[in-house]
């Protein structure tokens, strides 16, 4: 009988250690998460920050361009103000196709391509649109193998309602999906 009782005692200290030791790993990956968005938002916060030079630059050359010129700081608003990675995508998105039409304008004004000032701020751009793309990517990795953590079996028991799954970052539309051309020469 002692020997049960050791057996079933045995039993129940190997589950608990079990049912911390997966939480606790659902806390690191859940953690590692958040600081590949964390990452991911700095990224973001740059180019937000650049835009508005940029818009100024274009501006001093191209007066008549005011439509382009106020979708692109529209559409900066709205990126700034996007919190979840839905949301953000969302408007990072619109800001891509915002910045695309930047770049046709600038096509139309030699003068405004050949200025020493839109020249770094291109190349700028063009930097931090590679650094967004690693962080996506490096946030899209930790976001599937946190999600595939919690909705193993049996992983998922102990996950419940506690460690939601968490969305990708993705763009919207194919047609977003293309690699921005940043180059104006």
């Amino acid at each position: 009988m002692t020997t049960t009782l050791y057996v079933a005692a045995g039993s129940l200290v190997l589950i608990a250690i079990w049912v911390v030791a997966t939480s606790n790993s659902f806390i690191r990956a859940r953690n590692k998460v958040d600081e590949s968005w964390s990452g991911m938002d700095v990224q973001l916060k740059r180019r937000h920050d650049l835009v508005p030079n940029l818009v100024e630059t274009v501006k001093g050359y191209a007066q008549h361009e005011r439509e382009t010129l106020a979708a692109v700081t529209q559409a900066r608003a709205e990126a700034v103000a996007a919190s979840d990675p839905e949301r953000v995508a969302h408007a990072e998105a619109k800001l891509t196709t915002a910045l695309g039409e930047i770049r046709a304008v600038a096509e139309q004004y030699p003068q405004l391509r050949a200025s020493e000032n839109f020249q770094q701020l291109e190349a700028q751009l063009a930097q931090l649109e590679n650094e967004i793309q690693a962080a996506r990517r490096i946030y899209n990795a930790n976001v599937q193998a946190y999600n595939t953590r919690i909705q193993i079996f049996p992983n998922s028991l102990i996950a419940g309602r506690n460690f939601a799954a968490r969305q990708y970052f993705e763009l919207d539309s194919p047609a977003e999906r293309a690699v921005p051309a940043v180059s104006f020469s």
